[in-house]
């Protein structure tokens, strides 16, 4: 992760052993980061999700998601698309 990478993440979440015993937040609100990947995996839309959370905000969500995905891109060096046959564009 780079350095821009990671100021844009303390942008986005917070982490406090005082807040929700240390479990990552989005920033400004008690809502665990896991939420929105729980919605993700259980096939609800991000619609669904700011509905069920209005404290995080549309920009947040999206700014996380794209972090964690450029994230699991950059440590998985393409090896994981490669190996699974999937061509990149």
């Amino acid at each position: 992760m780079t350095a821009e990478q990671k100021a844009l993440l303390a942008d986005v979440i917070w982490v406090s052993p005082d807040r929700m015993s240390g479990t990552p937040c989005f920033k400004g609100t008690r809502v665990p980061v896991q939420a929105l990947i729980d919605h993700i995996e259980g096939n609800s839309t991000l619609e669904d999700f700011l509905e069920g959370f209005p404290s995080v905000t549309r920009t947040q969500a999206i700014q996380f998601s794209e972090l964690a995905k450029d994230n699991l891109l950059a440590s998985s060096g393409g090896d994981y698309f490669s190996d699974k046959g999937i061509a990149r564009s």
